[in-house]
């Protein structure tokens, strides 16, 4: 049992990351903190509280403090860190073996990966993974085994969310796409529409890992779309950190090759 850090990692160093912090050997609320920013991260850390109605700012990723902000909630060193961004022990010119994978194991059920290039994530990716490197965190492909501390996973919270919530096509809680989801309905139902996926997340990460330290907003109050987003990305960095605890467990399989892999819950394959 271990600490796992989970990062739904933006693409770009304009937009924030969601973090969040896995303690495996609490016994009731495993999620230590959960967070929309780097920034938030590092405050919470320091003592200070999230503030969800305030705007939550992009920059690149300090990874050496988040270590060091994780040793201090946690009280020990990370074992395994769990990301949503392309990571590879190759540069990244475009579709990998792994995307490819993933896309025919879920693309049935409209879970396809997007493809990485060499500006998206493209030098912010790159940089990323040699820093986790640098601190003794190599990426983890098929030639590791599920398990292994110390390691760099890759995850994609799509698929693993078919396992966490037991569906059978991709859910629909992306705060951005609530046009594309439903067209046909007026803005405060797709408000509420698109409240109850991300509800539903959060009750499936609470049975899995306990109370959360942040609560998503109800329906019957008035909330700001960028608020919205806050919350999906954090959510997203708890179920990385989710698909952490499953590889800890050896519930989780790589799909990929010997230079990137996404770690997926075994429970998601057909």
């Amino acid at each position: 049992m271990a600490i796992v850090l989970g990062i739904d990692a933006a693409w770009t160093a304009t937009q924030p990351s969601g973090v969040a912090l896995v303690d495996t050997l609490r016994p009731d609320s495993k999620c230590v903190a959960a967070v929309p920013s780097y920034s938030a991260f590092l405050e919470v850390a320091d003592g200070g509280v999230v503030d969800w109605e305030g705007r939550h700012l992009g920059n690149k990723p300090p990874v050496a403090e988040l270590l060091s902000a994780c040793e201090v909630m946690a009280g020990k060193a990370v074992d395994v860190i769990a990301i949503d961004m392309p990571i590879s022990n190759a540069p990244i010119i475009g579709r990998r073996a792994a995307d490819q994978a993933v896309s025919r194991e879920f693309g049935g059920r409209w879970c396809s990966t997007h493809t990485p290039n060499t500006i998206r994530p493209g030098p912010l990716g790159a940089r990323l993974t040699e820093a986790f490197l640098s601190l003794g965190y190599p990426v983890a492909t098929t030639e590791t085994q599920a398990g292994t501390l110390h390691r760099l996973i890759e995850v994609y919270p799509h698929p693993a969310l078919l396992a966490l919530l037991g569906r059978d096509r991709r859910v629909p809680y992306k705060v951005a796409k609530v046009r594309k989801y439903w067209p046909n309905e007026p803005a405060e139902v797709r408000t509420a529409l698109v409240l109850a996926e991300l509800h539903a997340i959060e009750a499936g990460l609470t049975a899995a890992l306990g109370q959360l330290p942040f609560t998503v907003p109800r329906s019957d109050a008035p909330v700001l779309q960028r608020v919205l987003k806050s919350f999906e990305d954090t959510l997203d960095a708890v179920v990385c950190a989710w698909v952490g605890c499953l590889y800890l467990q050896g519930k989780a399989v790589p799909l990929g090759d010997a230079s990137a892999v996404v770690w997926c819950p075994t429970a998601a394959l057909r």
